[in-house]
């Protein structure tokens, strides 16, 4: 659409913050994208620490809200992001922070790994395993205070991701349930709590009052929307974790127990009916929060970049063969975890990921593989959230056709559904403008995957026979170097 055009019907505008690009959409109100733009989320080298350049998103996003209100009947506005982001604020919404955001992916000095460590509680304090780099909010305000405990001292709010850009827009300060339980170690969402570290670390005043993701905080801050000529009408909304609200876009379809897999760099599990006793930090599982703050269980691997290193250069766009698929189980051929830094689903296992039998020679034949392998993954991670029943699967491995069908004949006697939207994230957010009104299910298209074709006892059996080599492949790697295991 271009300027002075106009959309029937109310619309809400997503920011979403990922990591490597930000987008700012148009959708309804019950979850359909109408326009969208976006912008690299720049890392600056610091110091005092590798920064996102919080000044240059700032205008780039008045800039866009403002074109996207012209172009369409923008009614609110919400905000969206990963969870392992805290911004150190003073009391002015206009002022630069208290000190720069910390990129989550820059290495720790070794003094703030260590002195961090036993401050972090226990699992449910946490959330999760204490993970690679400076993940955790809480870490990252540790490592603030360590380094100028004089700016920290003067701050007057942490706010998370989603917030903070809320609070840029109404001037209002909250936190959310879903933000703060995506592993930032300052609440506990089981005993509805902060954890211990926050009056540990005398950062009670830092922490401001909840707000559900659906609320309205207030309108745009009248200053804000005449200098950029946004309506003054605009509501801006608390908003929420990036991967709950994916949950979320399917709670509010009716299937509110469903285990929502997410696949791009990480695969994402969700699943709010796991039993928290099941959750194993060891094994990538983590604990996070429905948007009404419901705990639910979950677990993470680097799916993306494990699929990267299998399927090699060259086969970007291509289907993956099935038949070959079939040659690959027939004659034995495995990629076994894990090939990244991350240890994943498999304790001991980053750094180690290795091909057993017969090697896959062909790039066809890698990208067979690697999708192969994927699959295994996924259901790896559906078993350890204990989830017999419905499992949804979205994200950017359903470009290959048959990763949902071998998920769904690896799990035959449950019900696997694909969706194929690539925007499920701000589709979950803008279904929180209706979230307090909504008398219905929200529409979504889920899709039933293809039959497998090939035998599926024979797949039954290799799935099998990988889980054994992946369990054991660490401690044998551990005495030999890195080859062919011979099987």
């Amino acid at each position: 659409m271009g300027d002075g055009q106009k959309a029937d019907g109310a619309r809400i505008a997503v920011f979403d913050v990922g990591k490597t690009n930000i987008k700012l959409s148009a959708m309804t109100l019950d979850g359909v994208l109408v326009e969208s733009l976006s912008v690299h989320n720049e890392v600056r080298p610091g110091p005092p620490w590798r920064q996102h350049d919080l000044n240059g998103i700032t205008d780039w996003l008045f800039g866009s809200l403002a074109t996207l209100c012209r172009h369409h009947p923008l009614e609110k506005v919400v905000g969206t992001g990963h969870g392992s982001a805290g911004v150190l604020v003073n009391a002015d919404p206009d002022e630069t922070c208290a000190l720069p955001m910390i990129d989550y992916e820059q290495d720790l000095p070794p003094a703030i790994r260590e002195g961090y460590a036993p401050l972090s509680g226990d699992f449910f304090d946490r959330g999760s395993a204490i993970m690679l780099k400076a993940a955790h909010q809480a870490r990252q305000l540790y490592w603030m205070q360590q380094v100028d405990p004089e700016r920290v001292a003067q701050a007057r709010w942490y706010l998370g991701l989603p917030q903070y850009w809320a609070w840029r827009l109404s001037g209002v300060p909250s936190a959310e349930t879903t933000v703060l339980s995506a592993q930032s170690h300052l609440w506990n969402n089981v005993r509805k709590q902060w954890a211990p570290i926050v009056a540990g670390q005398g950062w009670q005043r830092l922490m401001p009052p909840f707000h559900p993701a659906w609320e309205r905080l207030g309108p745009i801050r009248q200053d804000l929307a005449r200098r950029h000529g946004i309506p003054e009408e605009l509501s801006v909304l608390t908003g929420g974790h990036d991967s709950s609200l994916n949950l979320y876009r399917y709670q509010a379809a009716g299937m509110r127990d469903a285990c929502v897999i997410s696949t791009g760099t990480w695969i994402v599990g969700m699943c709010a009916a796991t039993p928290l006793d099941q959750l194993d930090e060891n094994r990538g599982m983590v604990l996070n929060s429905d948007v009404t703050g419901r705990p639910v269980g979950g677990v993470l691997t680097m799916g993306g970049r494990e699929f990267s290193h299998v399927a090699g250069q060259g086969q970007e766009g291509t289907a993956a063969d099935a038949a070959l698929v079939s040659l690959l189980i027939e004659r034995g051929t495995f990629a076994l975890p894990s090939f990244g830094d991350d240890d994943g689903l498999f304790p001991g296992s980053a750094g180690l990921g290795r091909f057993g039998g017969p090697p896959a020679e062909t790039p066809a034949e890698r990208k067979a593989l690697a999708v192969l392998y994927a699959a295994l993954l996924t259901v790896e991670c559906i078993d350890a959230l204990n989830e017999n029943g419905l499992v949804a699967l979205d994200g950017t491995f359903l470009r290959d056709p048959l990763y949902a069908t071998l998920v769904a004949a690896l799990r035959p006697n449950a019900e696997t559904v694909y969706n194929l939207d690539s925007y499920g994230t701000a589709s979950g957010a803008a279904l929180l403008g209706e979230h307090e009104t909504r008398d219905t299910p929200a529409p979504i298209a889920v899709s039933l995957p293809t039959a497998f074709a090939g035998d599926r006892e024979a797949l039954a059996a290799y799935a099998q026979r990988w889980r054994d080599l992946a369990k054991r492949n660490n401690l044998q790697q551990r005495k030999t170097s890195k080859g062919t295991i011979d099987d």
